[in-house]
């Protein structure tokens, strides 16, 4: 089992940084709760759609948008694990993530790098993909592999699936891996067992986990929809990871952002846990801020780091494992 630093632990001595109160912790959630309750989240995935309604929200057909009573959000987190293990396929390599432990992972997933012997900008292939997993299993402060960049070489119908054999190839520790729908989920679901020695050795040693992103704002489109589903049956980690982007899909304030951002969020995690209660469920966060002179996102700008700083105390707020960016 891999060992990291800890974070934020209370201590009367010593530096450190609290980017809200409880009580104002508690308003952001009330405001989300309200959001919600009342506007709700477009879910655009019949499957979705009849397993929430089934569970208790308020589902509309035809607008495709579902509404969460408190209840079902306060029910939905209370079997939420508080912490997940993160198998390696070596088990020195197994990282438990939870509580106030910290670890490192590579960040993805980019389309393009830098040749390192020709400087050329150029489109990532999948030899890229394995120099990284080979990198990142000798990097000793490196927990878990996400891959930085996509096998762009390989076809659009199965380039996940060559990223995550480069991984299980290359890599003994977990891989974060991406997913373009339920389908393809299902055949990378395969291939880790097959690794993993089987779908019941997998799910007590998940060597891999998948990752969403909801389309901001409040917007869960039908392929991530399905990926959310088919981690959860399989008793999978997932990761609801939203990109609200302060200033265009949310308001600009960090608080305002963070609201659009949880509800998206609690969105995902209801869906896993109505799907299959205890779904081990992790809270994302790469959100940042608009930069309004060159109409795009920006990383590496303290606004970032502000809202992944705030969406981590959100998660221990709700007992959650967090997932953030780096400002």
């Amino acid at each position: 089992m891999r060992k990291g630093t800890v974070a934020a632990t209370e201590m009367a001595t010593g530096w450190g940084l609290r980017t809200f109160t409880r009580d104002a912790l508690d308003k952001i959630h009330a405001a989300t709760l309200d959001v919600l309750r009342s506007t709700g989240v477009s879910i655009d995935c019949d499957e979705a759609l009849d397993i929430l309604n089934k569970g208790g929200c308020w589902t509309n057909k035809k607008t495709r948008v579902v509404r969460f009573p408190d209840h079902i959000v306060t029910q939905a987190l209370s079997l939420c694990p508080s912490h997940i293990l993160l198998a390696g396929r070596n088990p020195d390599n197994d990282f438990m993530m939870g509580g106030k432990q910290v670890g490192f992972t590579t960040f993805g997933v980019g389309v393009l790098t830098e040749d390192l012997e020709t400087g050329e900008i150029r489109e990532s292939t999948k030899e890229d993909v394995e120099k990284i997993a080979r990198l990142t299993d000798a990097l000793t402060h490196m927990d878990i592999l996400t891959a930085p960049v996509a096998a762009r070489d390989k076809p659009d119908s199965s380039y996940d699936l060559h990223m995550l054999e480069a991984a299980l190839t290359y890599c003994s520790k977990h891989y974060a891996s991406d997913s373009e729908d339920g389908e393809r989920t299902k055949k990378l679901i395969e291939m880790a067992a097959a690794v993993a020695g089987g779908i019941d050795a997998l799910k007590q040693r998940p060597i891999v986990s998948f990752g969403i992103c909801p389309t901001s704002p409040l917007q869960i489109i039908k392929s991530s929809a399905e990926v959310v589903i088919q981690a959860a049956k399989h008793w999978l980690p997932i990761n609801v990871l939203s990109m609200v982007l302060a200033g265009a899909s949310s308001p600009i304030s960090i608080s305002g952002a963070l609201v659009t951002h949880n509800a998206e969020v609690l969105a995902g995690i209801i869906l896993a846990q109505l799907t299959n209660p205890g779904t081990p469920v992790i809270y994302g966060s790469s959100s940042t801020t608009l930069d309004m002179t060159h109409g795009t996102a920006v990383v590496g700008v303290p606004e970032m780091a502000m809202i992944s700083a705030a969406a981590a105390d959100l998660a221990n707020y709700y007992g959650l494992p967090s997932y953030v960016a780096g400002g």
